[in-house]
């Protein structure tokens, strides 16, 4: 049976507490046919060191980087994987098993997406996301916000192109909804694929990330759509909180 290549890339810069587990998360898979790929931008806080302990097992690029999509660009350019798949420092493939169970829910598919697992800072289990992953995931499925994790989703090279520099936070949804956009097969991996460490980047600088995710969506879906989905979410929000709010009272 056909076992296709996946290149796993991570970018990471001084985050000596979180590599190692991102690392053997991706080592530890039973799947064979891996490349992993790990570009770092000249950490100082010993991240470095952690990673050249497993330097026979990974690609690793070490240089200064103009940020996270410049970084993730220089990842793509060296893989040679039939499929891609983005793991961030910080975060982890779900389980060893899971690269194995992905690949065999169906043959040559596009895409693989799956369900995405929240951690807080010591690795404790927060539950699934709130947006979970549609049943039927098309180009189209990011209207109403990013439902599947980057680090859920598997990716066919060959749809692939580099990250658009324009945007410094959310250039990953433009991104997928690139590829999602010329996939003729995407297959949807029952449970679990990946697991997501609440607090990155686009949490920190939210609205910023808010105005990129928006002139993305409105670039994609037109701009009367997303104002009125936008709308749509707020009041979803909105009323999600008022619900914990008054659980929690």
């Amino acid at each position: 049976m056909f076992q296709p290549k996946l290149s796993v890339i991570t970018v990471v810069y001084n985050n000596a507490k979180d590599i190692e587990s991102t690392i053997l998360s991706v080592l530890n898979q039973t799947y064979p046919q891996i490349e992993y790929i790990l570009v770092d931008g000249l950490s100082t806080d010993g991240t470095l060191d952690i990673i050249k302990k497993y330097h026979d097992k990974i690609k690793l690029i070490s240089e200064k980087d103009n940020g996270i999509y410049d970084a993730m660009n220089k990842g793509l350019a060296e893989a040679t994987g039939d499929y891609v798949l983005f793991m961030n420092s910080g975060d982890k493939i779900y389980a060893p098993d899971t690269v194995t169970k992905v690949f065999a829910t169906a043959d040559d598919a596009d895409i693989y997406y799956g369900e995405t697992e929240m951690m807080d800072a010591h690795g404790q289990s927060l539950g699934q996301r709130r947006h979970a992953a549609p049943e039927n995931f098309t180009w189209r499925s990011f209207k109403y916000g990013m439902n599947v994790s980057h680090q859920a989703i598997y990716t066919r090279r060959s749809l692939t192109g580099p990250y658009d520099s324009k945007y410094q936070l959310s250039a990953d949804i433009d991104w997928i909804i690139r590829a999602a956009k010329k996939a003729k097969k995407i297959v949807k991996v029952d449970g679990y694929v990946a697991r997501y460490l609440v607090g990155g980047t686009s949490k920190q600088k939210h609205r910023q990330s808010l105005l990129e995710r928006f002139d993305i969506m409105k670039r994609y879906y037109g701009l009367a759509p997303t104002l009125f989905n936008h709308l749509i979410i707020t009041f979803n929000l909105g009323w999600y909180w008022l619900r914990n709010r008054r659980t929690n009272d």
